[in-house]
Order: structure tokens, then C-alpha cells, then sequence
């Protein structure tokens, strides 16, 4: 239907994957998958009304999330275009851990750019084919990153690495300033120990941590001063150039309102579980700290978002105020690699 829209002038269309269903109900049947590319005279936005209306055609129908369905035309690049609103997301937000996608992009169009990743769509196939994978979770200190790695990694029966020190982020780490630089070095050397190359496994179970060494930097950015920051971050890029970094980021985003909640959950002496542990009480008012780990939030998200040199390949971002769907969608990235 598309060769003959127009328009649209269908240049190539790769082979048919058959491919296990990933992060639906189960007992769906397999799924058929495949790409094609097209030059178009269409905006995005029509373009994606195009594909919908030949999806009505086949019936398409949205009874189930990541249900079975007859037909499902996702629109995953559009040149260097990048769109981020309510009815459109370009690039595809999950295409870059998606194997069912990748393969077959790439067998048509392995030199095509991913915007954000600053690599191509081989790359990005390459990327997610070691043969053992690093996986970070990432977030601020209440996201969630602990529970949501230990889920992955119990699916996906891979190593874990924990955070080895917490992580303050709002207030004084210390008295003096000679007292705070010493801390934030202490604290990298500790975050940066298990991710050396040199002890680094070769099996193919692969690796989940629930933290990134760019979060201490981040972190460390906004307590020191001028002169010392400076001398943490050459310390930093030292120690960072000999650890394995991610292949792959799987952000956890959470709002003001939920992280306030989670503070004073963890404020309470008769909390019943250690969920969000991670979360350090610097003595400040909920709503001050919540402004603090939000304040990082949006650092982490700028570094995250494109254009960075120490930007992984793939970054999958996830709503984390619902920490159960995060855990379900954090999965079904995974798992979708296979």
C-alpha cells in the first residue's frame, strides 16, 4: 500500500523476522517484522496519519497494550528530525534496544544516522550484540534505580553491581571544602572500581549496575567550587577512561510530587521495607530536597539527550512514577535485545 501512496517513493524493503512477542500478555503468537525506507515529500505528523489510516484499513485495532494486533506501522526515523510531544516521538524512543527493528533496519540501511545517538543504525546493532552487556540504570536517589536493576537482572540473569556509597545530593557532605573535596574523590574511586577494564567479565550473562559514573561527576559538580572541580574533574576523566561504560541506559524519570512522597516515606521510623534506600535525608524540607534531586534529574537529562561524548549509544527513558510499569517496561527493553 505504501509503493502506491502519493508522496512516497518506496526505495528498499528488507526481508521478514519472525520474532518472539516481548512485553505483552502472554500466549501471543509470533510476530512478523521488517523496515523499509521511503523518500517522502510528508511532514512527520502526516506521515504518521498516513501510516495510521493504512493500519485502519487492516484493521488495526488497540484493545491491549502491546497486544496482539493485525498490523503495526511505527514511524522510526525521519531524517535528522527530532520530535518530542504527545502525539509524535522522533526518533522511535525505543528502536535503539529493539533487536526485531535493528536487524532488519540494517540490512537496508546500515549507514542511515540515528540524531541523538550519533551513530549509525549498524551501530546501534553492533552496540547492542556484545558479547556481554553493560546496562546501567539510571535516575536520582529515590527514582528507583536499585529495585528496577534487580528486576532486570533476576529476568535476565546477568551480574549485578550496586552503588557502592550513597549519594548525597542535597546539602553539605562535609564541613570545609577541603573535607568535601576529599569525599567526592573517595566516593568516585569507589564508584569507579567495580567498572574497570581490567576486571571486567567476558561471559555472555552480561552486567546490570543501578548507577552511572557521570551521576557522581554531575553530583560532585554542584558542591564543589571552581578550583575544585576542576582537579575532581581530571581525576574523573582519569578514572573513568579505564571503566567499561554502558552499552545501554535505561533513565528513570520522576516527577516533583512523587519524589516529596517517597522523601517522607523514607523519613518515617515506622517504614515497613527498605524501598528507596538510596535516598540520603540531608536534613532539608521534603520539598527543598525533591528540588535538589530534580535540580540533578535535569542535568542527568541533558547529558542523556544527545550530543554528549560520554552519551551511550542507546538510552531508553521511563516514567518512573509508577515504579511497577517502570519495572515492566524496563524488562520488555531488555528482553527485546534478545
Amino acid at each position: 500500500m505504501l509503493r502506491y501512496m502519493p508522496g512516497i517513493a518506496l526505495l528498499e524493503v528488507s526481508q521478514f523476522m519472525e520474532t518472539r512477542p516481548v512485553g505483552g500478555p502472554p500466549g501471543q503468537p509470533a510476530y512478523l517484522n521488517a523496515a523499509c525506507l521511503i523518500e517522502t515529500s510528508f511532514e512527520p505528523e502526516d506521515l504518521l496519519e498516513m501510516l495510521a489510516a493504512i493500519e485502519n484499513t487492516l484493521d488495526r485495532r488497540r484493545e491491549q497494550r502491546w497486544g496482539p494486533r493485525s498490523i503495526d506501522l511505527d514511524l522510526l526515523l525521519h531524517g535528522d528530525r527530532i520530535i518530542e510531544n504527545e502525539r509524535l516521538q522522533l526518533p522511535h524512543p525505543r528502536m535503539t534496544t529493539r533487536r526485531f527493528v535493528l536487524e532488519p533496519a540494517a540490512e537496508i540501511a546500515p549507514d542511515l544516522q540515528h540524531p541523538q545517538a550519533g551513530c549509525t543504525i549498524g551501530d546501534l546493532l553492533e552496540n547492542i550484540s556484545q558479547r556481554h552487556l553493560h546496562v546501567a540504570v539510571v535516575g536520582v536517589p529515590g527514582s528507583g534505580c536499585p529495585e528496577v536493576a534487580s528486576a532486570v537482572a533476576d529476568v535476565t540473569l546477568s551480574r549485578q553491581l550496586h552503588a557502592p556509597a550513597a549519594l548525597p545530593i542535597a546539602g553539605r557532605p562535609a564541613r570545609a571544602a577541603v573535607e568535601a573535596t576529599a569525599f567526592w574523590h573517595e566516593t568516585l574511586r569507589k564508584y569507579a572500581a567495580p567498572l574497570k577494564r581490567s576486571g571486567w567479565p567476558s561471559d555472555p550473562h552480561g552486567t546490570v549496575a543501578d548507577y552511572w559514573l557521570e551521576t557522581v561527576r554531575l553530583a560532585a559538580e554542584r558542591f564543589l567550587g571552581p578550583a575544585d572541580r576542576q582537579e575532581f574533574l581530571t581525576a574523573f576523566n582519569r578514572l573513568a577512561g579505564g571503566t567499561v561504560p554502558p552499552h545501554i541506559v535505561l533513565f528513570l524519570e520522576v516527577s516533583r510530587d512523587a519524589l516529596q512522597e517517597r522523601i517522607r516515606y523514607c523519613r518515617q521510623p515506622s517504614r515497613q521495607s527498605d524501598i528507596f534506600a538510596d535516598l540520603v535525608c540531608s536534613g532539608l524540607p521534603a520539598t527543598d530536597e525533591a528540588d535538589a534531586l530534580r535540580a540533578l534529574q535535569d542535568d542527568l537529562k541533558c547529558c542523556l539527550a544527545g550530543g554528549s561524548i560520554s552519551r551511550p549509544k542507546a538510552v531508553i527513558r521511563l516514567d518512573a512514577d509508577d515504579l511497577g510499569r517502570a519495572v515492566n517496561e524496563a524488562v520488555a527493553a531488555i528482553e527485546a535485545i534478545q
